[in-house]
């Protein structure tokens, strides 16, 4: 199964993922005149704020309804899966927010942004580590289970540890310079069922229609305890996972 975007529901439910997205941004140290990949650029908004900086921004992402936001700001967002970049050596530098987990095949990815960087270009960005979203990973598990459903194949996310990240990058040629794991315990704008509804759209997909009402308040109820505090404001588990990195000069 694979996650399905919708910009208005994003909007709504998720804008803190742009909003939080500055630390990134800082780590990039944009600067006037460069040529940027942001990948995974989404509805456009960190997008603006690159081109701002007085950057040359392409964006890309596999959702044409984010592309189709992006571009409604005047962007250059293009359609395109991020496991199957073509640029070649065009990049001073390639910035990624909240977009890597959804990748599944991560060396394929690297070897794209390996190709797409200049000599000595940036590579900066973060995404879920190891531990992101585990309570609400393990609730949504659960329900499938009790169901009858193996999770396994289901789960569209990929948090790695800091270990395997940096391995995978310096294994292409990608010199890491600074990586973390950050706990980010995250204030939702609405509620828990507003983040399943934006996040969660493979887990639910296996549910029969009828079913889902019920699916989904079995996994609220299940978090409840944990992420929703005594005044009904509800947070999600984050734990990010943020680097900076440069591909190796000569390398190949």
């Amino acid at each position: 199964m694979t996650q399905s975007w919708d910009s208005k529901s994003y909007a709504k439910n998720a804008r803190f993922v742009s909003d939080l997205g500055m630390p990134v941004i800082e780590w990039l140290n944009p600067k006037p005149g460069e040529r940027i990949l942001d990948l995974g650029c989404g509805d456009g908004a960190l997008t603006v704020k690159l081109q701002e900086f007085g950057c040359e921004v392409i964006g890309v992402d596999s959702s044409p309804d984010f592309v189709h936001s992006a571009k409604s700001l005047g962007l250059d967002a293009r359609l395109l899966d991020g496991h199957n970049l073509h640029f070649n050596s065009e990049f001073d530098a390639v910035f990624s927010n909240a977009a890597l987990h959804w990748m599944t095949q991560p060396d394929r990815v690297i070897e794209g942004v390996w190709q797409s960087l200049k000599s000595g270009g940036r590579f900066v960005g973060e995404f879920g580590g190891h531990g992101n979203v585990a309570k609400i990973a393990t609730a949504l598990h659960t329900a499938l289970k009790k169901r009858g459903i193996d999770p396994d194949p289901i789960n569209p996310w990929y948090f790695p540890t800091v270990e395997e990240y940096q391995f995978r990058l310096e294994a292409r040629g990608v010199k890491v310079n600074e990586i973390a794991l950050i706990p980010r315990p995250t204030l939702l704008p609405t509620d828990i069922r507003g983040w399943l509804s934006t996040f969660a759209n493979p887990f639910m997909a296996v549910i029969v229609t009828s079913e889902r009402d019920a699916f989904l308040e079995e996994v609220i109820a299940l978090l409840k305890p944990d992420l929703c505090d005594a005044a009904g404001q509800w947070f999600a588990d984050y734990i990010r996972l943020r680097f900076s990195a440069s591909k190796s000069l000569n390398s190949r």
